[in-house]
């Protein structure tokens, strides 16, 4: 963890709710994104993933997931979740390589999780205060933890897909 305090981030033009055709409401005027970092052995066998637990105050707080947010006016999803996991988790983008995203689709509303592999070493780090932890899960401990629902209901096919593109 750092020595600085964590701080909360003025708000920003994509920040904001979205009252949603699904019943729910959504952060993100623009949408959201997250990263969901990978860490593979020699092989290109997935070993660990990047996860944050998120902040009590926030929206389903104490619940684990991928450091994300709202996406900004114009910003693509692959930008914002090196952003966000940037400003949350202090991950360098040029220690990242983008493999594919993943799109949850709502008529008002989407989150992209954007799935991209350690290629320099990634020391997460709590930077502002959305973070209470950020840490490298293994694989096969990820369910053990209490996940944010969206987040549990998409890992099957996240794992699937972290698991079929290998380390090529």
């Amino acid at each position: 963890m750092s020595d600085a305090p964590p701080v909360h981030r003025e708000r920003q033009p994509g920040d904001g709710w979205v009252e949603c055709a699904c019943g729910r409401r959504h952060w993100g005027l623009c949408g959201a994104a997250g990263l969901l970092l990978v860490r593979r052995d020699a092989d290109g066998t997935p070993v660990a993933v990047v996860l944050q637990h998120r902040a009590l105050w926030s929206d389903q707080g104490g619940t684990w997931g991928v450091p994300g947010g709202a996406r900004m006016p114009g910003e693509s999803p692959e930008h914002a979740a090196l952003r966000e996991a940037e400003e949350e988790a202090g991950i360098d983008r040029v220690s990242v390589r983008l493999r594919e995203s993943r799109v949850l689709q709502h008529d008002d509303w989407s989150y992209t999780t954007v799935i991209a592999d350690e290629i320099g070493p990634v020391r997460p780090t709590v930077t502002d205060a959305e973070s209470v932890e950020l840490r490298w899960v293994p694989l096969d401990e990820v369910t053990d933890l209490p996940l944010l629902p969206a987040f549990a209901a998409a890992w099957p096919m996240l794992r699937a897909r972290i698991v079929a593109l290998g380390g090529s």
